[in-house]
C-alpha cells in the first residue's frame, strides 16, 4: 500500500511543476493563463518513469499507483478541456459555432475516406420490402 502511495506523490510532484512551469511559460509569454502546464506534468510523468524504471528503482506497486491516477486522470483533463472549448465557443460568437459544425460536419464527412470504404460499397441496414416478403405475395397482379 505504500508503493501505491509513492506513485501518487510522483504524479502529483509532476503536476505541481508542470503547472508551475506552465505559469511561468504563460508569463514570459504575457498571457495571464497556464501555457500547457498539464502537458509538461505529463511528459515529465513520462521521463522521471521511465528513468526510474531504468535504474529498477521502480517497483511495481509504485507502477501500479501511477497507473491508476493516469488512467482516472486523462478523461477527466480531456472532458474539462471539452467544456472549457464549448463555453468559450459560446461566448465566442456565432462564428465560433459555425466554426464548430463546419469541423465537425467535415470530420465526418471524411470517415469514410480515411476508412478506405466507398460509398457504394455501403449496404443499406434493411432489405428492401420485396425482398423480405415471400415470393408469392410479391405482386397482386400475377394472381390473374
Amino acid at each position: 500500500m505504500t508503493m501505491v502511495i509513492y506513485g501518487v506523490a510522483l504524479l502529483a510532484g509532476c503536476m505541481l511543476v508542470g503547472l508551475i512551469i506552465g505559469d511561468v511559460l504563460g508569463q514570459l509569454l504575457g498571457i495571464s493563463a497556464n501555457l500547457g502546464g498539464v502537458g509538461i506534468a505529463m511528459l515529465l510523468l513520462i521521463f522521471v518513469t521511465g528513468y526510474l524504471k531504468d535504474r529498477g528503482k521502480l517497483p511495481e506497486a509504485t507502477e501500479s499507483g501511477i497507473n491508476f491516477w493516469n488512467a482516472m486522470y486523462i478523461p477527466i483533463v480531456v472532458a474539462m478541456a471539452a467544456s472549457q472549448n464549448v463555453a468559450a465557443a459560446f461566448s465566442g460568437g456565432m462564428v465560433a459555432i459555425v466554426a464548430g459544425v463546419l469541423a465537425v460536419a467535415l470530420g465526418l464527412a471524411l470517415v469514410p475516406v480515411l476508412t478506405g470504404k466507398k460509398g457504394d460499397d455501403a449496404r443499406p441496414l434493411d432489405p428492401p420490402a420485396s425482398a423480405t416478403m415471400p415470393p408469392s405475395r410479391a405482386t397482386t397482379s400475377d394472381r390473374s
